[in-house]
């Protein structure tokens, strides 16, 4: 119990932390987030990139918020003090702005780069736990993250002040996504790898199985044909085109369900037993609306003809949509 209760405490702590940054952003630093909405206009127009940088802990930091800008779409880097010393320095511009992160506001290593950096001023933004401080001085843009307390027994490891820099850095995050007017697609663009990426981007077309690899019939064929077929080209399903019209679709379930029936056999027409009114899809459609249907029906389905202006153009199956990792808990 009582470590459990270290833990809470922890959670506390830092939960608390983050409400009295809240108060003080609210409180006194309304013109701070009017010079960082221009400034990150200015970004924007002049195609620059947003810099972190820190050192120990909040170099760790500095690389988790750069790596949220990008994923926004703003060219960010972390860039690390030192090396910008022996050479790095060469990858900033002087329309790029840094963010600097030091909790005390007295990290040697920012200090020693400040003089040599070509950004003016009010390019210059300071995640900094000591408002007042050399490096705050050096900033155009400062926001408050200081804390009362380390959630560290000891008072030492950045815990409670990391978590408020962080958490400062996402609200910049998500203020400059609001002023791109960012939607779920154009976050995707730069997500084509994550589930969230395909659920956006990837579309029927994309995972679909070719109707030059599915089976084909016409109306008037038999049963036997189908199942002939269907071992041939091992798809769970098998078209019914009247000409180049899509008129029907046949399944495992239904050949099954055919030999329980009496006066039915291998001669039995394909139009006497196929679904003539199946569920179908477009390839334009995405892949995860194809997930959906089959999976929010009465009776799930396994896969829909994919149909465009009456024509077959292949299957698509939830096997290939499991398999490429969607799902309707993602």
């Amino acid at each position: 119990m009582a470590h459990t209760k270290t833990m809470s405490n922890v959670l506390r702590l830092e939960a608390k932390a983050l409400e009295v940054a809240a108060l003080l952003l609210e409180s006194s630093a309304s013109l701070e987030v009017e010079k960082l909405t221009h400034l990150f206009q200015q970004l924007i127009m002049t195609e620059s990139a947003l810099i972190f940088c820190g050192v120990g802990k909040s170099g760790i930091i500095a690389q988790k918020c750069a790596s949220t800008f990008t994923s926004l779409g703003l060219p960010s880097f972390y860039l690390h003090p030192t090396e910008a010393l022996h050479g790095d320095l060469g990858r900033v511009r002087s329309t790029d702005a840094v963010v600097l992160l030091s909790k005390s506001g007295t990290t040697e290593e920012i200090l020693k780069l400040l003089p040599f950096l070509i950004t003016k001023k009010e390019n210059l933004i300071g995640l900094i736990g000591a408002s007042t401080s050399p490096i705050s001085e050096y900033c155009g843009i400062v926001f408050d993250c200081s804390v009362e307390k380390e959630a560290c027994l000891n008072n030492q490891a950045p815990t409670t002040s990391s978590t408020v820099a962080l958490a400062m850095g996402d609200a910049m995050a998500v203020l400059f996504e609001s002023l791109t007017g960012l939607s779920r697609e154009g976050f995707a663009v730069n997500h084509p790898g994550g589930i969230l990426g395909k659920s956006l981007r990837m579309k029927v077309k994309d995972l679909m199985i070719k109707a030059s690899s599915c089976p084909v019939l016409s109306p008037k064929q038999t049963l036997q044909e189908v199942i002939l077929l269907m071992t041939k080209f091992p798809v769970s399903g098998c078209a019914i085109i009247d000409g180049e019209k899509f008129v029907g679709i046949l399944v495992e379930g239904d050949i099954r369900r055919t030999f329980t029936r009496d006066n039915l056999g291998l001669k039995t027409l394909v139009r006497d037993i196929m679904n003539p009114n199946p569920v179908t899809i477009t390839p334009e459609h995405l892949a995860f609306e194809a997930l959906e249907m089959m999976e929010n029906k009465t009776r799930s389905l396994q896969i829909l003809p994919v149909i465009e202006e009456g024509k077959f153009l292949g299957f698509i199956r939830l096997h290939e949509l499991l398999k490429e990792g969607f799902s309707l808990k993602s």
